[in-house]
């Protein structure tokens, strides 16, 4: 991790717009505390990815919050190509002062250099092949598949530079952690599913009710853990015998909700809202 901030660092000198990443389901904890200061004096960009599975309402929110910090904001599906041309132009518009400096000066059709950042996971090098019509850069629905870095021109106007995703090494929200690992960003090999899997289901039965109900046809009163029971039974998730398989339940679970199977979800408000 430390390796990887201190490329960024030096890659992001190259640059002149700082495209962030963010998945829109957990905008906040997929944000790299470090990227605002390594990113001071640049344009900025934020994509909220995965809109397509979040919550509507707290999407609008999201882009409110952005936008109330002088960064704008689209939420974006990545696997598409129907929001190419809402980026390109968001960039052209951002960076209108860059290019007009560069007519001044006489540099005609020198496209804007973008760094794209993100945590691992979020679709990053999914969006630069979408953007550029073509596969690119490798994908895959698990952290870790872009190994280093690379420039790839997307069109007349824009280049790219792909980077490695990064998580940080301490997390100062102690949920941040626990919903990275509901979405995916940290491997599950490495999790005990369980955890995560009946914080999940504490959140859903608050902010989201009957969408339990909706999904397994099981009764959403009682302790977390029995809820996880019934699932357990719904699922037909057994070991050898009667004997419940709890890991299996929770996998199941976590995988309905990272595929939208739940409905549309989003872990957590903007800061200024979490009271609301």
């Amino acid at each position: 991790m430390t390796k990887a901030k201190r490329q960024m660092q030096e890659d992001i000198r190259l640059v002149d717009l700082l495209i962030e990443m963010l998945d829109a389901r957990v905008p906040s904890s997929s944000r790299n505390p470090d990227i605002n200061e390594l990113g001071k004096g640049k344009y900025r960009l934020v994509l909220l990815n995965k809109a397509d599975l979040s919550d509507e309402r707290k999407n609008r929110q999201w882009t409110q919050y952005f936008e109330k910090q002088g960064i704008q904001a689209l939420l974006l599906d990545a696997r598409t190509r129907n929001q190419i041309k809402d980026i390109t132009a968001a960039i052209r518009e951002i960076c209108a002062e860059k290019s007009e400096r560069d007519r001044r000066r006489g540099i005609l059709n020198r496209p804007v250099r973008a760094m794209v950042a993100g945590i691992p996971n979020v679709g990053k090098s999914t969006l630069i092949n979408s953007f550029a019509g073509r596969a690119v850069t490798k994908t895959g629905n698990k952290p870790g598949v872009t190994k280093g870095k690379q420039w790839i021109r997307l069109n007349k106007e824009v280049e790219l530079l792909d980077t490695p995703g990064i998580l940080w090494p301490k997390f100062d929200d102690p949920m941040a952690g626990e919903r990275l690992s509901m979405i995916g960003s940290i491997r599950d090999e490495i999790l005990n599913l369980e955890e995560p899997a009946l914080s999940l289901l504490d959140y859903l039965r608050q902010e989201y009710p009957k969408a339990l109900a909706t999904r397994y046809g099981i009764d959403e009163d009682g302790q977390t853990v029995t809820i996880l029971s019934r699932i357990a039974v719904s699922r037909g998730c057994f070991r050898k015998g009667e004997e419940l398989d709890y890991g299996k339940a929770a996998r199941l679970l976590l995988d309905d909700f990272r595929q939208g199977k739940l409905g549309r979800i989003t872990l957590e408000y903007p800061e200024t809202d979490k009271t609301d």
